[in-house]
């Protein structure tokens, strides 16, 4: 076989995901291992080497097939440069990871923060397959993004293009303080932080709410009781996916994508979440940036950091 290969590397404080992907962003194979951060930095490095190496070498493919190996985390990164300059769930402070990666496998490597590679992958071979503009929301505890451009990440200025999750969308007088230190972020009322907290301080003003009867709240509970006609909780669902609609109708003035991907723990809730979210797209955004517009569920799941990291050689 002469087929390049492209090994993707989705680095948790957990665990280590690679998986090998073609020139088509066709996911071939896939291995995880523990990261084993209490071991230090050096062990997470000797880790992602090892586990690199072993999917290589179980598959059908040769070392020589190898192009490139990328690599996706969650943190601060100077992406020019190749330095994880703060990466807290895995101990990485100013760690030029590029360099050392580079030195120990003798093949081109990329990085990018998780958020970017989640994207790339969706917008490669997941929900914005075939698409060459798309913006990709991730909503988790708290709300990443990523933006496609050409069919290429967009990585702005300093690398830190697609913080959607700090788009300023709540008013002041409704707003509280984002873990960014401003007010009113999208981060404070649609990720599943956000969903927990409006039910928690709904719970204590004393709301009439099946959620009050909960031992510990989560964003799936909300989502249950709002389906089951829960006032309080349709309330609250409701407002999340008002200010993710408003945040879109504001991203599509500015960028006009074909396609917003919507992934993340809480878009599991489905149509029920995005109904919501289009119905409000709909009535803020003005009708030639929505026509064509499709507001549409991530397809790749865990694995689209693993795509995305391995597409970085091609894609980015």
């Amino acid at each position: 076989m002469s087929e390049n290969i492209y090994v993707g590397v989705d680095l948790g404080g957990t665990a280590i995901k690679v998986g090998i992907c073609n020139e088509e962003g066709q996911l071939l194979q896939t291995y995880e291992g523990p990261t084993e951060t209490s071991k230090g930095v050096e062990a997470v490095i000797n880790n992602i080497e090892k586990y690199v190496r072993h999917i290589v070498e179980e598959s059908p493919y040769s070392w020589d097939q190898l192009a490139g190996v990328g690599a996706g985390f969650a943190g601060f990164t100077n992406i020019r440069e190749g330095i994880i300059i703060f990466a807290p769930n895995v101990g990485f402070k100013d760690v030029p990871i590029r360099a050392i990666l580079e030195e120990r496998f003798g093949k081109p490597v990329k990085i990018d923060n998780d958020a970017n590679v989640a994207a790339l992958g969706e917008a490669w071979s997941g929900a914005g397959r075939g698409v060459d503009n798309c913006v990709c929301f991730t909503l988790g505890t708290g709300v990443g993004g990523g933006i496609i451009i050409n069919g290429r990440i967009y990585q702005g200025f300093g690398g830190m293009a697609g913080e959607l999750g700090h788009i300023t969308v709540v008013p002041d007088l409704e707003a509280i303080q984002c873990g960014c230190g401003k007010m009113g972020c999208l981060e404070t009322v649609s990720s599943a932080t956000g969903i927990i907290r409006m039910a928690k301080d709904a719970v204590a003003r004393g709301d009439r709410t099946s959620l009050a009867l909960a031992d510990s709240i989560t964003a799936k509970e909300v989502f249950d009781a709002a389906k089951a006609g829960d006032e309080v909780a349709m309330r609250i669902v409701n407002r999340a996916a008002y200010y993710l609609g408003k945040s879109m109708s504001s991203v599509a003035a500015v960028l006009n994508p074909e396609v917003f991907i919507i992934g993340g723990g809480v878009s599991k809730a489905g149509d029920f979440l995005f109904n919501e979210i289009r119905s409000v797209f709909q009535k803020l955004t003005p009708e030639p940036l929505q026509r064509g517009v499709r507001i549409v569920a991530a397809e790749l799941g865990n694995d689209a950091g693993i795509v995305g990291a391995a597409g970085l050689h091609l894609r980015s």
